[in-house]
């Protein structure tokens, strides 16, 4: 009898013990469907768009062979898609909003939030996760993205149609991932120039408007013959440096601009400086016989010039250019420390420089 006894009141502390897990689970257990922000199977991810309050908009779209297009037009950065995906992969909840404080961040939140869908593809049948039947494309979350914590740690989001948010964050990570959630186009594209390899490059044209005299030709044939042309008379150049040569065709393989201007500069400038005249045009036709144009214009600067006589010119930065690239639809800034290798005269290759 006492047996008995003894294993009633152990059994009985057990079944209190497990109620009261029980009981604190269900407060503090997370809702799942409200605060799971994250995407475990980044891979599947199609589509992304993005907008905040001041009507800017960008959709990042993975294409078939398995690059990223912004708004469907332009190339975007590869390393920064990358970066992304591991940040909706990597993002948990820290905790709640505390009940104080939701009122003020919703409030905040509705002025300045940034708004995410993410789209991927998922099984209309899905058996035991084992099989997978009529994958099709489908929204999966949208949520919103709001300010920073106090202490720079934690970032609010809300689910759409939700009225609790949370602090999210990456565990481990030092700051905050609002940043990354940029409605930016000109934070995702691509700013490549030129990428073609000498063996499907066609013709190299460089121009000097300024300087007639200095501007150029290669032409490259079937057989990789290069052929140097002077444009200033249309005659062949005889000898020239190959090395040097080979340096220069092999550049454009890998030539990129600093930074888009568009949404930092006026219309009206960029109009003025369009409509002057470059100091260099680069001309690249490649063997499919598209052609790759930009324009470059001196960018103001304030330390002074002087010619080669020694005659004061008109400051300009001696850094950086102004160009007009990607068929002259974007305005974009320029190093001289990338661009001079695409931009030699032709005394450069005939030794005379």
């Amino acid at each position: 009898m006492r047996k008995n006894r003894i294993t009633f009141v152990i059994v009985l502390i057990l079944l209190l013990v497990a109620a009261g897990l029980f009981i604190t689970n269900s407060y503090t257990t997370l809702r799942k469907d409200v605060s799971d922000f994250s995407i475990e199977d980044t891979a599947s991810v199609t589509r992304i768009f993005l907008a905040d309050k001041n009507n800017n908009e960008v959709i990042l779209e993975r294409t078939t062979e398995g690059n990223w297009l912004v708004d469907g037009k332009y190339d975007a950065q590869q390393a920064k898609i990358n970066s992304f995906l591991k940040t909706l992969a990597d993002i948990e909840v820290r905790s709640p909003v505390p009940l104080v404080a939701r009122n003020n961040v919703i409030t905040r939140m509705a002025v300045i939030a940034k708004k995410i869908e993410i789209y991927q593809v998922t099984p209309r049948i899905n058996l035991f996760n084992r099989i997978k039947l009529f994958p099709h494309e489908k929204l999966t979350k949208t949520y919103y993205i709001g300010d920073v914590t106090q202490d720079n740690q934690g970032t609010f989001m809300l689910m759409e149609g939700e009225e609790e948010p949370y602090i999210v964050h990456i565990p481990g990570f030092r700051g905050f991932v609002a940043t990354r959630y940029s409605t930016e186009k000109a934070d995702w594209r691509d700013y490549t120039v030129f990428n073609t390899p000498i063996n499907e490059i066609k013709s190299v044209k460089v121009e000097f408007p300024f300087h007639p005299e200095m501007a150029y030709q290669f032409e490259i044939n079937d057989n990789q013959n290069i052929l140097l042309r002077s444009l200033i008379d249309n005659q062949v150049v005889q000898r020239y440096d190959t090395i040097r040569v080979l340096n220069f065709l092999t550049a454009f393989e890998d030539i990129r601009f600093e930074s888009l201007l568009a949404h930092l500069i006026e219309k009206e400038f960029i109009d003025s400086v369009s409509a002057s005249t470059p100091k260099t045009i680069i001309t690249l036709t490649d063997r499919d016989g598209d052609v790759n144009s930009v324009r470059i214009f001196n960018k103001k600067g304030f330390a002074p010039v002087y010619s080669a006589n020694g005659a004061a010119m008109e400051p300009f930065d001696l850094d950086r250019a102004y160009a007009l690239v990607n068929n002259e639809e974007d305005f974009v800034l320029i190093q001289y420390f990338v661009f001079d290798r695409v931009t030699r005269t032709l005394g450069f290759f005939t030794g005379q420089e």
